[in-house]
C-alpha cells in the first residue's frame, strides 16, 4: 500500500549552523546578511554561507548562525572586480545571470563588500566560489554593472563549499 502520510518543504533541506565568529574570515566585520567565508587550511577551499544572526561583540563564546544551504538565494552586495594587477583593482566588467560570484577578501573591497566576480584576491590566491547569479524576479534578466568599478546588489543562488 502506498504511503498517503508526507510532509513537503518549499526550503528543502536548509542548513543553519551555529558557527564561532573567531572561524569566519571577515570576523571583526561581519554583520548580519553578510556574505562570509568559513576559515580553512586550504585558501580557496572553504566552506560560504550567509550570515542570520550573530551574538553582540563581548559574548563568550561569540557565535554566527550561517546559513549553509547549498541552492539558498539572497540579494548580496557584489562588486564588479574582474582582475587584479599589482595589488590593485584592474578590470570591471558586467556580471550577467549564471556568472560566478566569489568570497573576495582582497583589502580593496568596498567596506562591508565580500562578494566579487574575480576568482583570484589582490594577492593572486584562489578566492573560493561562493555561488551564482540569478534572476531576483522574471523582469531581472539583463547585465548589471559597467566596465567601470561599481558595487551591484544582486540574487545569489549560494553552494556553500567549494
Amino acid at each position: 500500500m502506498p504511503r498517503q502520510d508526507y510532509e513537503v518543504s518549499s526550503e528543502g533541506a536548509v542548513r543553519k549552523w551555529d558557527i564561532p565568529v573567531n572561524r569566519l574570515e571577515n570576523a571583526t566585520t561581519v554583520n548580519i546578511t553578510d556574505a562570509t567565508a568559513l576559515l580553512s587550511r586550504i585558501a580557496g577551499t572553504q566552506m560560504t554561507g550567509t550570515v542570520i544572526t550573530i551574538d553582540p561583540v563581548g559574548a563568550n563564546p561569540r557565535m554566527a548562525i550561517v546559513d549553509l544551504t547549498h541552492s539558498m538565494v539572497y540579494k548580496h552586495a557584489v562588486r564588479n572586480v574582474r582582475t587584479y594587477y599589482d595589488g590593485n583593482a584592474a578590470t570591471w566588467g558586467v556580471i550577467a545571470i549564471g556568472d560566478p560570484i566569489y568570497y573576495d577578501r582582497s583589502a580593496s573591497m568596498p567596506a562591508g563588500v565580500y562578494l566579487s566576480t574575480s576568482p583570484l584576491d589582490q594577492n593572486g590566491n584562489a578566492n573560493p566560489l561562493f555561488g551564482f547569479r540569478v534572476p531576483a524576479n522574471d523582469n531581472d534578466v539583463a547585465a548589471t554593472g559597467a566596465t567601470s568599478a561599481a558595487t551591484e546588489v544582486i540574487a545569489v543562488s549560494q553552494i556553500a563549499g567549494d
